[in-house]
């Protein structure tokens, strides 16, 4: 059977961080956080994200600051999300994989009623034989349980020759509780250094990402 990869979305195939960042600090703003800078963000972010706020502010926020931190992020990331696009080599490295025969889905925290318009404006649709959005709370539990949701639903893709491309050490812990191989790409939301601490390949491109899943899902 043929490699699958699942991607990511925001952070690996959609180059947003800056967009990101923007929110993130209008965010902050609306109950008196200082604005943080790409490098420290990279250094402390996490999923859950309250996890995040609780490791920036030490200690986790009131109900009412996350509420407000929350529809303030999303305001502004949705305000300014069609200014991000794809990342380097992505819409090349989606047609060369699929042209090879082989298969590729998206797994993202992102909004499913967002995510599929977005993933079609872009013109990569046809790429995937799934594309699988937040729907619950996963932005607030973690991306595990939706990831073995996700790998349930492919039809005819053996495990064994799965590989999750992402941008978060979540992303990796979501591969590790679905019993599959993950590559951390360091384009997006965390640093090197805390994406190492996921113990599998970290890479600085899609290109690379690509070729080491491909390593994986054929010789293990």
């Amino acid at each position: 059977m043929a490699a699958h990869i699942v991607w990511d979305w925001n952070g690996t195939l959609l180059h947003d961080i800056d967009v990101v960042i923007d929110a993130t600090n209008a965010s902050f703003a609306e109950i008196g956080i200082p604005p943080i800078t790409l490098e420290r963000y990279r250094e402390l972010y996490c999923v859950p994200v309250p996890k995040f706020y609780e490791r920036l502010l030490g200690r986790l926020p009131s109900d009412e600051e996350w509420a407000v931190m929350d529809s303030t992020f999303h305001r502004h990331y949705f305000a300014r999300s069609d200014t991000a696009g794809l990342a380097e080599g992505a819409a090349r490295l989606l047609a060369e994989w699929q042209a090879a025969g082989r298969t590729q889905s998206v797994c993202s925290l992102a909004p499913h009623e967002r995510l599929l318009p977005w993933v079609s404006r872009l013109g990569i649709a046809a790429h995937f034989t799934r594309v699988d959005g937040n729907t619950g709370d996963s932005i607030v539990t973690g991306k595990a349980e939706q990831m073995a949701r996700h790998l349930a639903a492919l039809a005819g893709v053996d495990p064994g020759r799965v590989v999750v491309i992402g941008d978060a050490t979540d992303d990796a812990a979501a591969a590790a509780h679905a019993g599959v191989r993950a590559v951390l790409y360091t384009g997006g939301s965390h640093s090197r250094r805390s994406l190492l601490a996921a113990g599998v390949p970290v890479v600085d491109s899609l290109d690379e990402a690509v070729a080491v899943a491909e390593e994986l899902a054929v010789h293990g």
